[in-house]
């Protein structure tokens, strides 16, 4: 699989509700902790303000918009930014799939969309990696995208047999295609790998060593895919992903190594092998020093702690955040 496909793949979709939302006049709800969700809406009728944690400015949301809220942070709708809002807690009954709330009213705005959670000992650092708001502008993006939320509303209301597998599928299907559309319509400049993917010679680089992982990747034959010298390729890739071609490299064995301790039989010295590593302690060594614990400890679910203080961002490049941008790492140093 691509980079793109290759990390979102570690995110596991559950829990899917889609529902709609119709307000009438003045109106501000804030959405507080979001639990690890990622939320997924189009706007059918109205406009309002979206304002999330950590995005200096608000973005402005108009019929036929759709956007997709990927980084778990709280954020706010409201009819003018400059309301107080209420909690969502005191406006939004226990969820059920293809309910609508009607507040105020309703009449004047309405929006549907999707949300699903994603698990994981490693989901806190990856939802950190993407942007904080994806806004889709396009007439093409936006009808494949609110076609996605529709049909998993269907499928959700519905209940037919296999609706519950469509949903999953669904999920991840409109989570890949914002993030896509993102980076077509030109990303900002950012840090990490996921703007990474946008410069041709960084990514054909990343995309060898998602191919191969277990491969012995040195920087000189890496600057060769990206049709670079050595010392250019490593500096511009430390700029660009803010770590080094080997810590990238070492990080993203380390997490397909912690999906299949979660997830497979597979025993530690098959996947130390499948990785490149000659030896069981040599690969456990490298794992406790990236995730936080031993393999072993991961495998039981002692590490699980351990794991998200590593692998979360922790050395990000400052920067203000705005609506279009976000300083991102696959995981810090």
């Amino acid at each position: 699989m691509d980079p793109l496909s290759d990390i979102l793949s570690l995110l596991k979709p559950r829990s899917y509700v889609s529902a709609g939302f119709d307000a009438g006049g003045d109106w501000a709800i804030r959405f507080t902790d979001q639990q690890g969700r990622i939320k997924c809406y189009a706007v059918v009728s109205g406009a309002c303000w979206l304002t999330v944690d950590d995005v200096s400015e608000p973005v402005r949301l108009r019929a036929g918009d759709c956007f997709v809220l990927p980084s778990g942070r709280p954020f706010r709708l409201a009819s003018d930014a400059a309301l107080e809002p209420v909690d969502s807690s005191a406006v939004f009954p226990p969820a059920r799939p293809g309910g609508v709330v009607t507040y105020n009213g309703g009449g004047d705005f309405f929006l549907v969309g999707s949300r699903f959670a994603v698990s994981g000992p490693h989901t806190a650092g990856l939802l950190r990696t993407l942007p904080p708001i994806v806004h889709i502008h396009k007439e093409p993006d936006q009808t494949a995208l609110r076609w996605s939320v529709e049909q998993m509303m269907h499928e959700l209301h519905a209940q037919q047999p296999g609706g519950a597998l469509i949903a999953q599928h669904l999920a991840h299907m409109m989570l890949i295609h914002a993030l896509r559309a993102y980076l077509a319509e030109g990303a900002p400049a950012g840090v990490g790998w996921f703007h990474a993917l946008t410069d041709r010679q960084m990514s054909a680089a990343i995309e060898a060593m998602h191919e191969e992982p277990a491969h012995r990747w040195t920087v000189q034959a890496l600057a060769e895919r990206a049709c670079m010298s050595r010392s250019s390729f490593a500096a511009r890739f430390r700029e660009a992903v803010g770590q080094t071609p080997m810590e990238y490299l070492t990080r993203w064995r380390m997490l397909l190594a912690a999906d299949r301790l979660e997830n497979s039989a597979d025993s530690i010295s098959v996947i130390a092998l499948s990785l490149g590593y000659e030896s069981e302690s040599a690969f456990s060594t490298a794992f406790k020093r990236v995730m936080g614990c031993s393999p072993r400890q991961h495998a039981r679910g002692r590490g699980l702690h351990g794991s998200n203080r590593q692998v979360a961002p922790a050395d990000e490049v400052p920067n203000s955040h705005t609506a279009a941008e976000a300083t991102l790492t696959l995981a810090g140093t």
